[in-house]
This record gives C-alpha cells, sequence and structure tokens, in this order.
C-alpha cells in the first residue's frame, strides 16, 4: 500500500535531515508523527518514527537523577562551513591524518582503537573552516553501538584506509557492511558532482522510502603512499571492492597530498562563502558566512540573526552576477565571494 505522504510531513524530514542537534532532531521526530498519514502502508513508519522519539528522548534526559554524566559526548553539533566524519579501519593513519589537518591532540599509536570517542577538530581552507569529526575504528569485529548517532550530522565522510595493508580491500568491504547493517550508506554522490543524475535519482528515491538512512558523500583517502605501494593498488582496490568514491592518496606521515582535501571537499559540498556589510560600511571580509549552492539571501538573513528573515524588505548585492550594489529580493541566489547589505522593515 503506498504511503502518500503529505506535503507537511515530507517538510519535517527535511527538517530532521537539516537538524543541528539532538533536541531539533526530536522536534522534527514529533513533526513527522503529528503529520504522517496515519494508514497500513505507514504503520512500519509510524514504529520506527516512534522508536527513534522513545531513543531520543532518553539520550536528551541523561542519567537518572543523582547520576553524574560520565561517559563521552557521542554527537559533536555541527561546526564550520560543514561537518566530515573520517572514518577507516585500525591502525589507516585515521587519527595521524586528523592531527595533520586540524592541529588536534588525538591520541596517536602503534596499536589498534587509539580512539574511543569522537574528536572534533577544524581543518582551515582559505577563509573558512571544515570540521573533521575522528571517529573509532571500524572492523568486521568492531562497531561502537552509537556511530549512528554520531554520524547523523555529517555532511560528507572521509575512509581513510592504509593502501599499504595487504588486507585494506577486506577492510573497506568490512566497513561497508556494517554501516548498511546500521543503515550508513556511503556513496559517490556528491553535491556539486551531478544531483541530477539517475543516481542521485535513486538515493533521493531510497531516502524518501526509508527517511532514517544516512547518506553519506564519500571520500576514498588512500593513506601512507610514502610506503612506496603499486600506483595502481587504488585502483585495484576500487575494482575488488567495487567501490566508486572519488581518491585522493596522500601520507598523514610526510605532508603528500594533503593540501588538496581541502579544496576538494569545499568544492564538492557546493559550499558558498557570502560577506555582508552594514549599510555605508565596509564589507567584513574576514568573516564569511557559509551556506550551500542555491541558497538565497533570505537564508543568508536567518544566519545573520534568526529574527531577520520575518523583517527582511530587500538587499543590496555585490558579486559576479550582479552590478554593483544591485537591490535584490529575498529569493535571491546568492553566489560564493558576494556581498550582502540588508536592509529591514
Amino acid at each position: 500500500m503506498p504511503a502518500n505522504l503529505s506535503p507537511d510531513y515530507k517538510k519535517a524530514e527535511q527538517a530532521f535531515r537539516a537538524a543541528r542537534d539532538e533536541s531539533e532532531r526530536l522536534a522534527s521526530l514529533k513533526d513527522m508523527l503529528r503529520t504522517i498519514p496515519k494508514h497500513k502502508g505507514t504503520e512500519h513508519l509510524q514504529a520506527d518514527i516512534k522508536s527513534r522519539i522513545k531513543q531520543l528522548t532518553e539520550e536528551l534526559a541523561g542519567p537518572r537523577k543523582g547520576a553524574a554524566r560520565t561517559g563521552p559526548v557521542h554527537v559533536i553539533r555541527r561546526g564550520g562551513a560543514a561537518q566530515i566524519a573520517l572514518l577507516g579501519p585500525p591502525n589507516a593513519g585515521k587519527s595521524s591524518l586528523h592531527v595533520q589537518l586540524t592541529g588536534s591532540r588525538a591520541d596517536i599509536g602503534p596499536y589498534p582503537h587509539t580512539t574511543h570517542a569522537p574528536m572534533p577538530g577544524m581543518l582551515a581552507y582559505e577563509d573558512i573552516h571544515l570540521q573533521l569529526i575522528d571517529l573509532p575504528p571500524i572492523s568486521a569485529d568492531f562497531f561502537e553501538s552509537w556511530f549512528v548517532s554520531a554520524l547523523q550530522p555529517a555532511d560528507a565522510a572521509v575512509l581513510v584506509v592504509d593502501i599499504s595493508d595487504p588486507e585494506c580491500t577486506d577492510h573497506v568491504v568490512a566497513i561497508l557492511d556494517r554501516l548498511d547493517e546500521r543503515k550508513i550508506t556511503l556513496t559517490d554522490i556528491w553535491p556539486a558532482g551531478g544531483q541530477a543524475s539517475a543516481d542521485a535519482g535513486e538515493v533521493e528515491d531510497a531516502r524518501a522510502l526509508d527517511p532514517f538512512r544516512v547518506f553519506l558523500p564519500t571520500l576514498l583517502v588512500a593513506n601512507k603512499i610514502d610506503r612506496n605501494p603499486d600506483p595502481e593498488d587504488i585502483k585495484v582496490l576500487k575494482e575488488l571492492t567495487g567501490v566508486t568514491f572519488p581518491a585522493h592518496a596522500v601520507s598523514a606521515g610526510s605532508g603528500q597530498g594533503l593540501d588538496a582535501l581541502g579544496r576538494f571537499l569545499f568544492e564538492q559540498l557546493n559550499i558558498v562563502r557570502v560577506y555582508t556589510k552594514a549599510p555605508g560600511k565596509p564589507a567584513e571580509m574576514d568573516r564569511p558566512f557559509t551556506l550551500r549552492a542555491g541558497a538565497s539571501v533570505l537564508d543568508v538573513a536567518r544566519l545573520v540573526h534568526k529574527d531577520f528573515a520575518g523583517s527582511l524588505r530587500y538587499a543590496r548585492a555585490w558579486g559576479g552576477n550582479v552590478f554593483d550594489g544591485q537591490q535584490v529580493g529575498p529569493e535571491h541566489a546568492v553566489e560564493d565571494g558576494d556581498i550582502v547589505e540588508l536592509h529591514m522593515r
């Protein structure tokens, strides 16, 4: 029986995916349950939503009265222009990569499972920062129970493998299988790489059937190329595993190839930087607001202040697609590098 989901439900579902923290996610789940059509075709989905509401409510309630919060935080609130999760098997050099890219103090050791909890860090790219989250390793016999919650806010994933390890193909297959068991799909479809493609349409169809499945655009990072692996090893890895993720070869030890990662993530996530100015004053060129391609002046106003959207009259814009100081409406699409001057009622 078809679900025939209503526009209000789809709006709530979209808000759930865009939620920045657990409280926002819980509010969206309650809206989804309130607006979902109640008939036999949605019984399984209703049950899934109720289960998620119960789980999130318990997580937000914290320990029982009198107990202390002693455990690590497993969900990192999204920060910077985007949140990217670092995934990989034990000893792939994931934490070393995190340290090199962000300057974090992630634990590094020549033994498996040195990472026990999410470790956030900021990768600087030009005048913005990308939030990289170092996560515990995944293997055929090890998978943290809280991984799904930790990946919910992520915009993308970086799958790190030791390309010099003869068993790296087995590691990739195990990781994909363990994630798929928990409704996490790593995909080669990036926002800048063809959302209009047939494959992207298939992802949207799959997401509509299972709104709680997480789809993460993924970059394959072949680490430890300083150990002189065969140049064809990445190609062989992709052929044997069937993955089609874009790939970069790097060395966290020597720094080789690391400079390319920030630009790739920035471009493929369709990040747009918008600078603001007050009337009669110069633009604040050191503090861009970050959005995604297709965002509007109204979206910029919401980022500047949550109350601005309701009182925005128009804006003046400077950029490649407008003449200097052109008056534009709230729905005007902004582009990377635009300067916007907001005018309120």
